[in-house]
């Protein structure tokens, strides 16, 4: 049985963050702004359909998938390019590849306990990210998320 990504994850640590942003050749002035941030990550699986929500207040990134099958990914908001991607199971980890200008780009994710590892890779720079899962709270929800009723 695969691993159970589902649920509300906020963010603990992000180590050489700027490195990989650096790595996609994103401005001065989107890094400054980006390390800054602690986004949340918001993971619904149900079997091998993945949808990963990544929220700040700054900028939200939504990934909608099938497991082991490519896709095309518009990666509009984060550096603005556009790649084939297939994210595929590798034992109890996600990994993923991502085809396109950059050599060398992908993620890897598992989780640890209450923890969940995000590892992207663009070139030789490598991003650790940890995020702890919580209960997820509709009055912590990034402003750009939130609906008005």
């Amino acid at each position: 049985m695969p691993t159970d990504f589902n649920g509300y994850w906020k963010m603990l640590s992000n180590s050489n963050f700027e490195e990989y942003l650096k790595g996609l050749d994103v401005n001065i002035a989107l890094r400054k702004i980006a390390t800054l941030l602690r986004p949340d990550k918001d993971i619904t699986q149900n079997g091998d359909h993945m949808t990963i929500k990544t929220l700040s207040a700054f900028r939200n990134y939504n990934m909608e998938f099938n497991v082991g099958q490519e896709f095309e990914e518009d990666l509009s908001g984060v550096d603005d390019r556009k790649c084939m991607t297939t994210v595929s199971w590798v034992g109890e980890k996600l990994v993923c590849v991502q085809k396109g200008e950059k050599e060398g780009r992908g993620w890897t994710q598992w989780v640890e306990g209450d923890e969940l590892h995000l590892e992207m890779r663009v070139g030789d720079a490598v991003c650790k990210q940890v995020f702890k899962k919580v209960q997820k709270n509709p009055c912590s929800t990034p402003p750009a998320d939130r609906k008005s009723t």
